[in-house]
């Protein structure tokens, strides 16, 4: 086993799972590359599971176990949520003869948020001045999109043999519009689309292909983009105006700002008493392939 918390074994598994979810989370966001970070990655997969390992542990030691009523209630509830007894033993992979198994994973898991709770009893609400310097240090996240409007020559390209002389000639009508060519003038006489297709209007983020929303939101007002292929054809964009997100009104906002603010309280507090957790527990971590990892007994 690769990694132990006070006796307690995490399988490699676990460890990989965590792993993968952790880099499918940086991947949507378009900050990682192929592995180049997967170390770092799954120091933080370690560093997660231990730290569930340990507040859950001390919320058995320290948290009575909830009565049966309790638990019941919360059992029920739970198949309710997701959408009554067939649905939850579908959607969890498990069945009615499961129960004692899931009502034990239930009650440690009340344990936990019992403990959760306790730990952050003592936070306060976060005030009106905090959830307005958090607004505007975070200006654009409470922004709405941006909008670019753009007109743009299309032409398809469904014989493959015709494809370099589309090509040539979109580049011809290129060096007509930096020559100072009318882009509308010469998107009715060359493009496959009819005039009333040639303005898109403005469009935000997610309304059209990806390939061109790539292209026309790194343009500026006024700009003219290369040629460029998606799987209809050959396009040649302008982008004609931007229109920049303005922020939503702090009081449309609020709410929001201080679930999240409440939430940042509740996980540093968390990790206050993990942390405290860590001087006394035994960590002990060895390489999957048998090498010698980081070994530590805090």
């Amino acid at each position: 086993m690769p990694l132990v918390v006070n006796g307690q074994s995490i399988d490699d598994a676990v460890i990989e799972q965590e792993f993968s979810s952790i880099k499918a989370h940086y991947e949507s966001l378009g900050s990682i590359s192929c592995c180049e970070r997967d170390e770092e990655f799954r120091g933080y997969a370690r560093e997660n599971i231990t730290f569930r390992a340990l507040l859950t542990q001390e919320a058995q030691r320290t948290i009575p176990e909830p009565e049966t009523e309790e638990l019941s209630r919360a059992f029920d509830k739970l198949k309710e949520e997701l959408g009554g007894d067939d649905q939850f033993y579908a959607s969890m992979g498990l069945s009615p003869e499961q129960d004692d198994l899931i009502r034990r994973d239930l009650s440690v898991n009340l344990q936990v948020e019992s403990l959760r709770a306790s730990a952050c009893e003592s936070l306060t609400t976060p005030s009106v001045d905090d959830c307005r310097a958090y607004y505007e240090d975070n200006i654009k996240q409470f922004s709405d999109e941006d909008e670019v409007r753009a007109s743009h020559i299309f032409k398809s390209v469904r014989e493959t043999e015709k494809r370099e002389a589309i090509f040539k000639a979109l580049c011809d009508v290129r060096l007509r519009l930096f020559d100072g060519a009318d882009f509308t003038e010469l998107a009715r006489e060359h493009s496959d689309k009819p005039a009333d297709e040639i303005d898109l209007g403005y469009f935000k983020r997610g309304e059209l292909m990806d390939e061109f929303e790539i292209v026309t939101f790194s343009m500026q007002a006024g700009e003219v983009s290369p040629i460029f292929a998606t799987t209809h054809g050959f396009h040649l964009a302008k982008v004609t105006e931007r229109k920049p997100g303005l922020p939503k009104p702090f009081d449309s906002v609020r709410a929001d700002i201080e679930a999240e603010l409440t939430a940042q309280r509740q996980d540093a507090k968390l990790q206050e008493l993990v942390d405290e957790l860590k001087k006394t527990a035994a960590i002990e971590y060895t390489e999957p392939d048998g090498g010698l990892g980081d070994h530590s007994h805090d």
